[in-house]
């Protein structure tokens, strides 16, 4: 299927998911508190499973068993993303992990000059790479804003290979007849891998499972399987399946900028003199990479 440019609709959904995905950050950080970040992010997918489901039988979509290799393998990177991802916001801060995570657009701009025909990197975009990558740099060599140590460095880099697994998501859903199934299918298959895997690895990183779990924990967690995975994850997979991969991607230029200043105004984190430039660079080349030539 041809994927359409941006229109007023898309627009406004891309806007809504970056505010969303930028408060994403902030509730992982919150939730680490009550739960071990890896049993919490298998808890959360849990949910969305539940959530999910009962959505999709109700409304008679397919689960679709036929697709269980590209399941498995999109099952998989989403286990990966979010598996760092969480370890991330235990080790750094959101302000920090924001410029890293975020990049993904860069990762799947790379991804794309190789697969998706028509996509390839032109010089201006080309720049855009190098600017974005320079960032993503500087966020690892300048730990300003950040948890300092080793502490520190292993959750920017759990950020970085979490980014990238989202990337590799987004070329799974494009390159197989993965990407051609219903948007709930595709979510489906990655939160019934990434429930009981990430659940049954969490012990490995560290115990105890349940840290301080609360009510206001318990809030952070159906907000998450439900609001974040179950509707947000959802209307982001068929935002690929309509328009073009990297304009879809292209709501991350606000996303890192809208999380960092959540993690500044609402949990106090320190914002060091790298990580305004870092996040300059990284919009700066997200902004090239996202343009296209006049017709």
């Amino acid at each position: 299927m041809q994927r359409r440019s941006l229109d007023t609709a898309g627009f406004w959904m891309m806007l809504g998911l970056a505010v969303l995905f930028s408060v994403n950050n902030v509730l992982i950080k919150l939730g680490n508190g009550g739960l071990q970040p890896a049993f919490f992010a298998g808890a959360r997918s849990a949910v969305a499973l539940v959530a999910l489901s009962g959505w999709m039988v109700w409304r008679g979509i397919s689960f679709r068993p036929d697709l269980w290799r590209e399941g498995l393998m999109a099952g998989l990177l989403f286990s990966s993303e979010f598996l760092f991802l969480f370890v991330a916001l235990d080790h750094t801060s959101v302000v920090h992990a924001s410029s890293i995570f975020y990049a993904m657009p860069i990762w799947l701009a790379l991804a794309a000059h190789f697969l998706f025909p028509g996509e390839r990197l032109t010089p201006v975009r080309l720049l855009g790479f190098l600017l974005g990558f320079a960032g993503v740099v500087l966020s690892l060599t300048g730990r300003g804003g950040g948890t300092g140590g080793d502490g520190g460095l292993l959750g920017d880099l759990a950020a970085l290979v979490a980014g990238m697994s989202w990337a590799g998501i987004v070329v799974v859903s494009r390159k197989t007849r993965f990407g051609q199934s219903a948007a709930e299918t595709q979510i489906f298959w990655q939160v019934v891998i990434s429930a009981p895997l990430l659940c049954a690895l969490s012990p490995l990183f560290g115990l105890p499972l349940v840290r301080d779990f609360d009510a206001l924990q318990a809030v952070l967690l159906l907000v998450q399987g439900v609001g974040v995975v179950t509707v947000g994850f959802v209307l982001w997979f068929w935002l690929i399946g309509r328009y073009q991969a990297g304009t879809v991607a292209s709501f991350s230029f606000l996303t890192p900028v809208l999380s960092a200043l959540l993690g500044w105004l609402l949990l106090g984190e320190a914002v060091g003199t790298t990580t305004p430039v870092a996040l300059a660079l990284l919009i700066g080349g997200l902004v090239l990479i996202n343009r296209r030539p006049r017709a």
